[in-house]
């Protein structure tokens, strides 16, 4: 017969192994294999496809907008007024239209990049967080 301290022990042991059995999320650490197909490794054991991963924008080749609001960086201008001036006073420029410019960020993962991953409940897919950089 088991006493209270032997009792405890086995509680704690089935709950321990109850939840690596749920396969909590994790942490991972990977290294980018190949990028089309994209793979990434793991260990030995397991080499993740495409179809497990979840890549966030911030790590793929991306398009996105961007304006100059500053008028004194803004090299673009479209309509503009100006005041009156002499010679001893200085151009004012005010920017009636905000001019937006579409430009590509390269940024997608290589390969042999390290990464660092995050495993869903469950072990099915796996998110992959950033990059890790080694200082």
């Amino acid at each position: 017969m088991l006493n209270s301290s032997d009792f405890v022990k086995v509680i704690k042991k089935s709950a321990i192994e109850a939840v690596k059995n749920s396969k909590p999320t994790d942490i991972f650490y990977g290294t980018v294999q190949s990028i089309s197909p994209l793979t990434i490794f793991i260990d030995q054991k397991l080499i993740l496809s495409e179809k497990f991963l979840i890549i966030p924008e911030s790590l793929t080749d991306y398009e996105t907008e961007i304006s100059f609001d500053d008028s004194s960086i803004k090299q673009v201008f479209t309509t503009w007024d100006m005041e009156e001036t002499s010679e001893s006073s200085p151009s004012k420029i005010s920017f009636k239209e905000k001019i937006k410019h579409k430009i590509t960020v390269y940024n997608g993962l290589k390969a042999g990049e390290a990464v660092i991953l995050l495993r869903q409940q469950g072990g099915q897919k796996y998110m992959v967080l950033d990059r890790a950089v080694t200082l």
